[in-house]
């Protein structure tokens, strides 16, 4: 069965179509970056208008694209919550419309769970129970999963998600946004080695970012930051300290529930230096570390379309019109 999914929890409009093989026909993304980069972040308000500009057109391009038709199309998956509700309602209304129009099946979709399931794109060659991280600009959540459609959170961020950490310290630093591929590329220039960071909580599976953030802002209070080199050698150092923290977490929860097997997916898990951090580190405690295609880490609608396979298989599926869409929705 084809799937079309629909995915606008933040900035990002998406729309692709997959099947119940995780065969990927189209997985198309319409960014709203340049827009919300003059203001340092996403403002929720411009972004849900954006998502009504870009709705119709991105998924007649994403149907397009798949060399299918619309009559093709089985299932209506779309995500329904956590996210900014401006921008869920505008995706939640045009799947329940177009399911309606239609006749579509329609399926809801927690977006944290779409990046858990965003690894099946990569032929589900991860088999549960394993470790799954999320961690994006909104979200940094650990879950023991003991089968799709099963989670228990082990840990969680109690402040800062480290997504957003790394934009708050790219504005700190003078650099662009997003600050997650910011602070990447200049720490390739930087000695990573040069400020030593503090330890944050290794008694628990909880993590807290806003430390991290803070420790910067003393820092630069301390020792003035006056040239590129400074900066520079102060995002490697913030990098490492943002994986070593990740990474000591996932190390604890796979203690803490014996499961050897560690999903690291979300936004950040686009960044190759925390992918080379997480492998490095993995083979030398006996871990096994799965990472989803980097397509498929940032926001997208293939991987909320992935999420919706086990209900599709499981016949179950959402009433008409009964989907609400919520800025709340932890799994």
């Amino acid at each position: 069965m084809y799937i079309l999914g629909i995915e606008t929890s933040c900035d990002e409009t998406s729309a692709a179509v997959i099947d119940t093989s995780f065969n990927v026909y189209s997985n198309v993304v319409a960014s709203q970056v340049e827009i919300h980069s003059q203001y340092g972040g996403v403002v929720p308000e411009i972004a849900s208008r954006n998502h009504i500009l870009k709705i119709y057109p991105v998924v007649k391009e994403a149907i397009s694209k798949s060399g299918l038709s619309l009559s093709d199309i089985g299932v209506i998956a779309v995500t329904t919550r956590p996210g900014l509700m401006g921008s869920l309602l505008v995706g939640v209304t045009f799947a329940n419309g177009l399911a309606f129009a239609t006749g579509k099946k329609i399926i809801g979709v927690n977006h944290i769970e779409g990046h858990l399931a965003a690894i099946r794109l990569s032929g589900d060659k991860l088999v549960p129970p394993f470790i799954g991280m999320v961690v994006s600009g909104g979200h940094t959540n650990i879950y023991e999963v003991k089968r799709w459609g099963e989670y228990s959170q082990v840990g969680t961020t109690l402040d800062d998600a480290a997504g957003e950490a790394f934009d708050k310290v790219a504005r700190v630093l003078g650099f662009g946004y997003p600050g997650g591929p910011e602070i990447e590329k200049h720490a390739r220039k930087g000695d990573e080695n040069a400020v030593k960071f503090p330890v944050v909580m290794p008694d628990r599976a909880d993590v807290s970012f806003s430390g991290l953030k803070t420790f910067v802002i003393d820092y630069i209070r301390k020792n003035p930051v006056n040239n590129e080199t400074d900066r520079c050698n102060l995002a490697a150092s913030f990098q490492l300290a943002v994986a070593r923290t990740l990474f000591d977490k996932a190390l604890y929860a796979s203690r803490l529930t014996g499961i050897e097997r560690i999903l690291l997916s979300g936004g950040v898990a686009f960044n190759s230096y925390i992918r080379k951090y997480f492998s490095d580190s993995c083979a030398g405690h006996g871990l096994e570390i799965f990472f989803p295609d980097k397509q498929y880490c940032t926001d997208n609608a293939a991987m909320i379309a992935s999420a919706s396979v086990r209900r599709v298989t499981e016949n179950s599926f959402d009433d008409l019109f009964s989907l609400s869409a919520s800025p709340y929705g932890e799994l």
